[in-house]
């Protein structure tokens, strides 16, 4: 298969293969890659067995090289779900933060508001799981009403430590970390929430597709 390109309403796709029993789409924004994971995960293509999203694409996974090319045909036509149909589908896990994180004060000089602003423009919405990765448990989350203000860099230098269930800001994305580990982004705030679990099925709570909304304890 050479790659291909696919305009489905204002949703621009190039499809690339990935192996023999691998489909990588291409989309240009989060919000495609949101709702074309949403629609396949909802009705998975026959012969596909897993859904990798990432932050601009979604990797498909078939069960052999010969189911592919009908595959292939099904996701360059799939319309993605919208976000009222997104929301409508996923019941929202309620996480509890205490606010004292040691970037609360810098996030909040970064974005022009007050702490208390900080913590409404976080706990003020829902979040979604964009993706999944860095570290077992570790979920992208993004929020569903595009809300911009708590879009911040980075930190300029890593931490070599960051603490289990330490809650941040990255980018357009807020996340938690899910065991201890060195990390590098703005951390607002703490929570006591288990996210990562072999005894669970499945083991994370921050699986791609999964709504969050987060509580000031």
């Amino acid at each position: 298969m050479s790659p291909a390109g696919a305009k489905m309403g204002a949703v621009t796709r190039t499809l690339r293969p990935c192996g023999d029993t691998g489909l990588l789409v291409e989309l240009e924004t989060l919000t495609d890659v949101l709702g074309l994971h949403a629609a396949l995960a909802a009705d998975p293509p026959d012969g596909v067995v897993d859904l990798v999203p990432a932050a601009r694409t979604v990797l498909l996974r078939v069960r052999s090289a010969a189911d592919l090319p009908a595959v292939v045909e099904e996701v360059r036509h799939r319309e993605p779900a919208s976000s009222s149909v997104r929301e409508a589908g996923g019941e929202v896990t309620e996480i509890a933060v205490t606010y004292d994180g040691e970037d609360l004060d810098d996030v909040a000089a970064h974005t022009g508001l007050t702490r208390d602003e900080v913590i409404e423009a976080h706990t003020g919405r829902v979040w979604t799981v964009a993706f999944a990765g860095f570290t077992p448990g570790f979920g992208y989350l993004a929020p569903e009403d595009g809300d911009a203000r708590l879009h911040v860099p980075r930190r300029s230098s890593s931490r070599t430590r960051v603490p289990a269930g330490a809650v941040g800001l990255a980018g357009e994305f807020s996340g938690i970390y899910p065991r201890e580990s060195p990390g590098g982004w703005q951390l607002i705030g703490r929570t006591d929430a288990v996210l990562w679990d072999l005894d669970r099925d499945p083991p994370a709570v921050l699986v791609p597709g999964a709504r969050i909304r987060f509580r000031a304890a």
